[in-house]
């Protein structure tokens, strides 16, 4: 049976499947980092760094910038995340990710492409529970034996948009460590220090840029980091993050 829709029909269904997208993505929130009661961190964000504990912690603090409360974000020599959980099978669909990041010290000697290089002074990531079935059967298998033996839900897919120094803004490429992480330069250079620079990404089109031939469909969100760190370069950074923000 072959079903004619009229030109109202499609409108009403276009209609219907945006504020669909619109409800899904009410549900999807990340809590307001300026809505610290005081200099830590807001929970649910929580500090994750290296489990050994032989690296430093990335210091995250908040700090009154412009007359604002926001994320301050000062490495040295160290490695850090802060987490933000989501529900379980959040849908990146439809979903945008904005935030604004400002660089007041620069981060010397990173080199993305090494691992000796591996380092960024500010860095904005999702984390994706994409199926293990995508992947290869050794990387698979590695994959499995390292959620056993971590206390934290690792993702089997991560993109990353970083502040890099040298590499030009929408530059693509994996991690020096594990192509489970793939990073997207979203600022470069040094001209813009000591500004606020916005962001706004569509975290679908980045995914299937950055996954796509791994993956044809868009898993569910893990989790949202914001982070630093120069434990590989052995330098130091500070910077600052504002509100973090997942919206159609």
């Amino acid at each position: 049976m072959i079903l004619k829709l009229n030109a109202r029909t499609l409108t009403a269904i276009t209609v219907m499947s945006a504020l669909t997208l619109q409800v899904q993505a009410a549900g999807v929130v990340l809590v307001p980092l300026s809505s610290a009661s005081t200099y830590q961190p807001p929970a649910p964000w929580r500090a994750v760094g290296v489990p050994s504990g032989k690296i430093p912690l990335t210091n995250f603090t908040m700090a009154d910038v412009d007359g604002r409360k926001v994320l301050r974000i000062a490495t040295s020599k160290s490695y850090g995340n802060l987490v933000h959980d989501l529900p379980l099978g959040a849908n990146a669909a439809g979903l945008r990710l904005n935030w604004r990041w400002r660089l007041e010290e620069a981060l010397q000697g990173a080199d993305l492409h090494t691992r000796q290089g591996d380092d960024s002074p500010l860095k904005v990531c999702v984390l994706f529970d994409m199926p293990l079935e995508k992947l290869g059967l050794i990387e698979r298998n590695l994959f499995r034996m390292a959620r056993a033996a971590s206390s934290e839900k690792l993702p089997s897919a991560t993109l990353c948009y970083v502040w890099d120094e040298k590499l030009n803004p929408a530059t693509l490429l994996s991690n020096a460590y594990t192509s489970r992480v793939r990073t997207i330069v979203a600022t470069s250079g040094h001209q813009h220090l000591g500004q606020w620079i916005i962001q706004s990404r569509d975290i679908a089109a980045d995914f299937r840029k950055a996954f796509g031939a791994e993956s044809d469909t868009l898993p569910p969100m893990l989790a949202v980091l914001v982070g630093g760190d120069a434990d590989n370069t052995g330098g130091h950074s500070l910077g600052y993050v504002d509100d973090v923000r997942l919206e159609p």
